[in-house]
């Protein structure tokens, strides 16, 4: 095995085809190459209110998802983040070593917390800390991020550091980044120039893992394109790869043809190649064929998972008795570093 992997969901929203293809199925391979730890970050989601037999059902849900999409349960560990209590209790030994300069430089508190900052709940300005525990509690030796998260992974790393400077120790392990795969950015449906997204109103803007063939039929035939053919291999560069100036005048046209790139797992090059000065009727009904033998089977096995909850909890339990047996012990490591006595 080449290391550790930790990675987590917000059980906020049904899970989408962005989260499928940037995330879930790159995690179902990593398995095969890394020890790896999931988990519904439910901690992280309260952040904000949810509703509470919503967030129970949403936990269900993405534990479903991991599932269904191939994360093997007696390889792979799975849990909710509140089932085990190390998370909390390493956050709050970490936000004495986190300094209030780092997370006042963290951008993605501004952009949540909007204008109104004062009327955001401490959790949501401390977030980032909780995200760095979740990863050193389990000595994680990397990490899957996207863009919008290498800030917070940074901030990890500059919290190990400090720890380990201050207490003279190697107590704490230094997380390397895992960039995602193709189509790690999956844009919407209905404005190819946002990314897809939980939160976004509309729900033809994204494509659910439980939508079935008609819903997703119904959502590529209504997503958005342009009066032109499908691009041909003039907007790729030497290297294969869809030019800057190209997508940007077209980024409905691309999301498409990347989404088919990813769920075929071919260059984005090659799907341009084939469906080049094709129209949009022709390649939606392809697209559709293909997103459906995908993600048709995945919804239906979360579907059967979601008849039989008391399955899924099952997973989450044995899952949060692995996970505690792993962090526990790093924790008391840690714990004794700062002087704590023993429990």
């Amino acid at each position: 095995m080449k290391g550790r992997i930790f990675s987590g969901v917000q059980p906020t929203h049904t899970l989408h085809l962005g989260n499928y293809l940037g995330a879930v199925r790159n995690w179902v391979r990593m398995q095969k190459e890394y020890e790896c730890i999931f988990c519904v970050v439910d901690m992280h989601a309260i952040t904000v209110f949810q509703d509470p037999a919503e967030l129970r059902h949403n936990t269900r849900e993405v534990t479903a998802a991991f599932m269904a999409s191939g994360i093997d349960v007696a390889h792979s560990v799975i849990f909710a983040q509140s089932q085990n209590r190390v998370h909390a209790q390493l956050a709050w030994i970490l936000n004495c070593v986190a300094r209030v300069g780092w997370l006042n430089r963290m951008t993605q508190f501004k952009e949540k917390a909007g204008k109104d900052r004062e009327a955001a709940s401490v959790g949501l300005y401390t977030y980032p800390v909780l995200m760095a525990a979740d990863i050193l509690a389990y000595r994680a030796t990397h990490v899957p991020v996207g863009e919008d998260q290498k800030q917070h992974l940074e901030l990890a790393r500059d919290i190990v550091q400090k720890f380990n400077t201050d207490f003279g120790l190697d107590c704490l392990v230094s997380p390397e980044p895992v960039i995602g795969g193709p189509a790690a950015r999956v844009m919407s449906l209905r404005d190819g120039t946002k990314k897809m997204s939980k939160s976004d109103p509309s729900d033809y803007s994204r494509i659910n893992m439980t939508d079935d063939a008609d819903t997703i039929a119904l959502k590529l035939r209504k997503a958005k394109t342009d009066p032109e053919t499908l691009p041909g291999t003039d907007v790729l560069d030497e290297k294969g790869l869809v030019k800057a100036e190209a997508e940007a005048a077209r980024p409905e046209a691309f999301n498409l043809l990347a989404i088919y790139a990813a769920l075929s797992d071919q260059p984005v090059a090659a799907v341009i190649s084939d469906f080049a000065g094709k129209d949009f009727a022709g390649f939606k009904r392809e697209l559709t064929d293909l997103a459906v033998a995908v993600l048709g089977p995945i919804g239906a096995e979360m579907k059967r998972l979601l008849d039989h909850p008391g399955e899924i909890d099952k997973v989450l339990a044995n899952g949060a008795a692995r996970a505690r047996a792993l962090s526990e012990p790093i924790l008391k490591e840690i714990e004794e570093a700062v002087g704590f006595l023993p429990s």
